[in-house]
C-alpha cells in the first residue's frame, strides 16, 4: 500500500505532459536534491559543528560556516546552469531496425553564462529509472547547441522519445539539479533488412522488371563533363553555382514492371516476409528498376526514384500497425 501511494505520488508530482514548440526551464520546471556527496558532507558538516561547540573552536566554526556556504553556492550554481535554457525539439531521419535512431533537439542558451556538465538521459517508468542512452554536452554563452539524442530502434514503427531527464551535478556534484522534457517527436523505423534476397522474377519474359537505360526520356541525374559531350547536355546553372562541368543525363524506362508481392515471400512469419521485401526495395531501387508493392492491406502502383522507394519502406514498417497516426 506504502509503495502504491508512492507511486501514485511521483505520477502527480512528476506527471508527464507532452510538450509544443519551444519550451524555457522556469524555476517551476527545476527540481534539485543533494546527491550522495551532498549528503555524506552534510553529514560532516553536522560533526564538524558539534566538535566545534563542545571543544569552542573559533576556527572550527570558520571552517565549518565557509564549507556550509560553499554547498549553498553549489545549490546555486546547480540551478543557474539549467535555468532559462530554451529547448525545441527537431526532426529524426527514419533508420532500419536495429540501428540507433538520433533525434535532433535544439538548445538556446540566452544568458551570458556557460552551461557546462548538461546530460541528457531517457526515463524510465519509475523515477530513478533510466535507460543507457545518453549524452553529456556544454553549451557556451549566447550560443546555440544542436544535440542528437541516441535511440535503440529495436523494432519497426513508429519510436518516440518518450520522457527525457534534463539534468546536471555542476559544479561540485553535490546536488542533482534536473528539468523533464517530453516532445511529440518520433522517428520511422524500417523493418531490418535481409542480409541476401534475390529479387523476385518480373513480369517481362526475361524477368528482369522495369529497367531505366540510357536515352531521352527522363533526368537521371548529372555526372562529370568528359571530352566529347555534347554542349547542349552540359548544365550551365550547376556550372555557375561553381559545381564545375557537368553533363545532364537522362534514361528510357523499358521492359515490363516488377511487382513486390508479400505473397510471393518464401518466409513463414510475417516479420521474416517484411525483411525479405525491404531487401527487394532497397535491391530494385538501386538496379534502377520500376517496381509496385503488394500487400495484404493495399497495393502501391509501380515507380522508382527515392521518394517512391521511402513510400514502399514506409508501408512495410507500418504494416499491420495501428496507423492513427500515420
Amino acid at each position: 500500500m506504502l509503495a502504491a501511494l508512492k507511486q501514485k505520488f511521483r505520477i502527480w508530482l512528476f506527471r508527464p505532459r507532452i510538450e509544443h514548440g519551444t519550451i524555457t526551464l522556469t524555476q517551476r520546471r527545476i527540481f534539485i536534491i543533494p546527491t550522495k556527496q551532498g549528503f555524506t558532507l552534510a553529514f560532516v558538516l553536522v560533526l564538524m559543528l558539534l566538535g566545534d561547540i563542545n571543544y569552542n573552536l573559533s576556527l572550527g566554526y570558520v571552517l565549518t560556516f565557509v564549507l556550509t556556504m560553499m554547498a549553498v553556492m553549489s545549490m546555486l550554481h546547480a540551478f543557474r546552469n539549467l535555468a532559462h535554457l530554451e529547448i525545441r525539439a527537431g526532426r529524426a531521419d527514419a533508420v532500419f531496425s536495429g540501428e540507433t535512431a538520433q533525434f535532433i533537439l535544439h538548445f538556446n542558451n540566452r544568458s551570458k553564462l556557460s552551461r557546462y556538465q548538461l546530460c541528457l538521459v531517457k526515463t524510465g517508468e519509475s523515477f530513478w529509472a533510466t535507460s543507457p542512452s545518453s549524452i553529456s554536452f556544454d553549451i557556451p554563452a549566447r550560443q546555440d547547441c544542436e544535440v542528437a539524442f541516441p535511440l535503440p530502434a529495436v523494432q519497426r514503427g513508429w519510436l518516440q522519445t518518450g520522457r527525457l531527464t534534463l539534468y546536471t551535478e555542476f559544479p561540485l556534484g553535490l546536488f542533482y539539479s534536473w528539468s523533464y522534457l517530453h516532445f511529440e517527436t518520433r522517428c520511422l523505423v524500417y523493418p531490418k533488412p535481409l542480409s541476401d534476397a534475390p529479387l523476385p522474377f518480373g513480369n517481362s519474359p526475361d524477368g528482369t522488371g522495369k529497367r531505366n537505360i540510357a536515352g531521352d526520356d527522363d533526368f537521371a541525374g548529372l555526372r562529370k563533363y568528359t571530352a566529347g559531350d555534347a554542349l547542349p547536355r552540359i548544365a550551365w546553372k550547376a556550372y555557375a553555382r561553381g559545381q564545375g562541368l557537368q553533363v545532364k543525363q537522362f534514361s528510357t524506362p523499358v521492359g515490363e514492371e516488377l511487382w513486390l508481392d508479400f505473397s510471393d515471400a518464401p518466409d513463414r512469419s510475417e516479420e521474416e516476409k517484411l525483411a525479405r521485401m525491404t531487401r527487394w526495395v532497397l535491391d530494385a531501387e538501386v538496379q534502377g528498376l520500376r517496381y509496385g508493392l503488394r500487400l495484404p492491406d493495399g497495393v502501391l502502383p509501380s515507380n522508382n526514384g527515392i521518394a517512391h522507394r521511402d513510400e514502399c519502406l514506409r508501408r512495410l514498417a507500418l504494416f499491420g500497425l495501428n496507423r492513427e497516426n500515420p
